[in-house]
């Protein structure tokens, strides 16, 4: 009799760990913290409004584009 094995098929991912997502979940809400600390002239060359960038700060982490979270 063959013998089964519980493995992921071929090329499946392994769903990322809580510690993994707490750190990813830290690094965006860093980055976030630090868009808002830009002074306007910096922000004028990245072509961002003062608007959007206090709307994108007052996000919650979880709420981040999916190529932000792999």
């Amino acid at each position: 009799m063959p013998i089964q094995t519980l493995s992921r098929p071929s090329g499946a991912r392994r769903a990322p760990s809580l510690f993994s997502r707490f750190m990813k979940a830290r690094e965006i809400s860093r980055q976030r913290r630090a868009l808002a600390a830009l002074d306007d002239a910096l922000l004028d060359d990245i072509g961002l409004t003062r608007e959007e960038v206090l709307a994108e700060s007052q996000r919650p982490v979880w709420d981040a584009p999916r190529h932000w979270t792999k």
